[in-house]
């Protein structure tokens, strides 16, 4: 028979398909193009860690290389952030504090020296020579998602150092700066965010010792007026102006810093998580927002430079420590030996003010740099818990060294 049925044409092509789908497929390999044969490789290969093996020295050596070699820099990275935070930010505290003891009006000047040096620390990072005018790389976050953050930056320095000329003492000031989870928990909840009830409760804890501790303070510097003659009290206590004045600093400062570190978090969300660029571009582009303020920078700068000079020593440095560890000491008894207490050789003279200025300047921006570094791992609230932690290092170390004693009520 010349023709085939229908089902003798179905039965030869399905034996054809798995015929076809029996026989490995060859690549078209292209000329020229190396082959290498991995089967006698796979066929002698070791298994691998059989969990149920006996645990033997090099196997335990071998994990415990491979989990450091995992974690090691991860771990010095955390490491580098709080040494930065708490070594840099507490040694500021008490720069700080010495200035503010003895110039408390000087905020304008201490955040513009901060403000420069930080700017010059960073600079180096972003010189490019081959873009002219500005010589700067470019940016991986466009320029105008800085310029708020650059503002709010500028005005939370400024205002933070600022109250300092309303009688807020240092401790104080620390306590209230703590209350920044509070604003930034309101802020991120008009934003949109939602917390943990643990982050809920917290927060309120932390806000109820706030408001106690701002109560105490200011009871503690109520102006009482004088008995008059043929009354057996005086008449009615007043809180002290400025006191409510820098309180209201202060609040306005944590509100515009909650706002701040949110738009901040959205920022590195979006464009990622370049810190360097906000630590440069926050400090750098601030400087002429001080145009206004020149008249007080130069008055308060003469201030410092007029201020009694002292030897750059480390004998003055660890007599000076010494002078304020044992102020509380009756006895004569020296912390440090008198050798170390007593410059031997000439060394160069610096006005005291200036010395304190610059040695504030310098661990700012160890501070704040480690703040951008934690800022870019974590939330805005974490971030302002971290400082938190800090801030009560900062509160215990100002009234060990400076001997201040807080109101009852604000413990």
């Amino acid at each position: 028979m010349k023709g085939s049925s229908p089902a003798n044409s179905a039965h030869v092509s399905s034996a054809r398909r798995r015929k076809a789908a029996s026989t490995p497929v060859e690549t078209q390999v292209p000329p020229g193009t190396k082959q290498i044969n991995a089967g006698p490789l796979l066929e002698t290969a070791k298994p691998g860690i059989d969990p149920d093996a006996p645990l033997t020295l090099s196997k335990a050596i071998g994990v415990t290389a491979a989990t450091v070699q995992t974690f090691l820099p991860a771990l010095f990275s955390w490491g580098v952030i709080v040494s930065l935070i708490f070594g840099g930010c507490c040694s500021n505290v008490f720069a700080l504090e010495t200035i503010v003891k003895e110039q408390p009006d000087a905020g304008n000047v201490i955040t513009f020296v901060q403000f420069v040096v930080t700017a010059l620390f960073t600079w180096p990072n972003h010189f490019s020579a081959s873009h002219p005018p500005f010589f700067l790389k470019p940016r991986a976050i466009p320029l105008i998602r800085w310029l708020p953050n650059i503002v709010l930056f500028f005005a939370v320095n400024l205002l933070n150092n600022y109250a300092f000329g309303y009688n807020i003492s240092v401790p104080v000031h620390i306590i209230l700066r703590s209350g920044g989870s509070v604003t930034t928990m309101l802020v991120g909840f008009i934003w949109g965010k939602r917390y943990t009830p643990v982050q809920v409760l917290s927060v309120a804890m932390l806000t109820i010792g706030i408001i106690v501790a701002a109560m105490a303070d200011a009871q503690s510097k109520v102006r009482r007026p004088p008995l008059t003659p043929g009354k057996s009290t005086s008449g009615p206590s007043q809180i002290d102006p400025s006191l409510i004045a820098g309180l209201s600093i202060l609040a306005l400062a944590q509100i515009l810093s909650a706002i701040m570190g949110l738009y901040t978090q959205i920022t590195y969300a979006t464009y990622g998580s370049h810190w360097h660029e906000n630590l440069f571009y926050s400090h750098f582009l601030s400087l002429p927002l001080f145009l206004p303020f020149l008249p007080s920078l130069r008055a308060q700068l003469q201030s410092f430079i007029s201020s009694p000079p002292v030897y750059i020593s480390p004998s003055y440095l660890l007599s000076s420590l010494a002078t304020r560890l044992k102020t509380k000491n009756t006895t004569d008894n020296q912390l440090l030996p008198p050798i170390l207490l007593t410059p031997t050789l000439p060394t160069p003279a610096l006005p005291k003010s200036i010395l304190y200025l610059t040695l504030n300047a310098l661990t700012q921006y160890l501070c704040i740099r480690g703040v951008n570094l934690l800022s870019a791992r974590t939330t805005a609230l974490g971030v302002t818990i971290v400082l938190n932690m800090r801030k009560l290092a900062s509160l215990l170390l100002s009234i060990w060294i400076f001997g201040n004693e807080l109101p009852r009520g604000v413990m």
